[in-house]
């Protein structure tokens, strides 16, 4: 099955063309080029914007844990997957562990369920920046969050939340890592709910126009 897709089929539809870039040509691909790495610049930038992001109080209650393919820590991940993800995560070069600080960290705490909250702002930004640059990100919680905390010295004030892989868009030569599932969602078209959908006007159950 071939994933080679030209750019605007991956663009969000329909729609949405009032989005602006990089939030129009964000998306989620589950085969990713494993052999093209992930510079350092390009990670630091998208820490850079993470760290930027706004939070309770400029709290930043967030920390991230970088792992590339080929050392231990990146292993340790991969071997934390869970079935759904163990296919298509490791075509990514570059996993993330992303973690909010729910506890109190060298005189820094966050503040409470609020610190769920600005992790996935921060992630947001870090994802539009990757975008941004031209790189890819997916996102996904199906990986044992215990056993890659221990694995990577991430200390118990901090909640691993997420993992974020990280890389460029893969092509049919990089297939053979994927199974058929992840090729499907690769390749499948982009859609959400209306505006109208998920945004009420002034009262609960009264649509937002448009």
């Amino acid at each position: 099955m071939s994933v080679t897709q030209e750019t605007p089929v991956r663009a969000p539809r329909p729609g949405a063309e009032v989005l602006a870039e990089p939030m129009r040509s964000r998306w989620s691909p589950a085969v990713f080029a494993t052999d093209v790495p992930v510079g350092d610049d390009e990670l630091a930038g998208m820490l850079t914007a993470a760290a930027w992001a706004p939070s309770t109080g400029n709290t930043q209650p967030w920390a991230y844990v970088v792992t590339r393919a080929g050392t231990a820590a990146y292993d340790a991940v991969i071997a934390s997957l869970s079935n759904g993800n163990s296919g298509w995560v490791p075509t990514a070069p570059v996993v993330i562990v992303a973690a909010a600080l729910v506890g109190e960290w060298e005189g820094r705490k966050g503040m409470g369920d609020y610190a769920l909250y600005d992790l996935g702002q921060s992630v947001a930004h870090l994802t539009l920046q990757a975008q941004a640059v031209g790189l890819h990100t997916h996102q996904f919680a199906g990986f044992d969050h215990e056993a890659a905390a221990a694995a990577l010295g991430i200390p118990e004030a901090y909640r691993p939340m997420v993992g974020i892989a990280v890389g460029r868009l893969g092509g049919d030569e990089h297939v053979a890592r994927a199974t058929e599932g992840d090729v499907a969602r690769h390749t499948k078209d982009r859609t959400r709910r209306g505006a109208s959908e998920v945004g009420y006007d002034g009262v609960w159950g009264t649509p937002f126009p448009g």
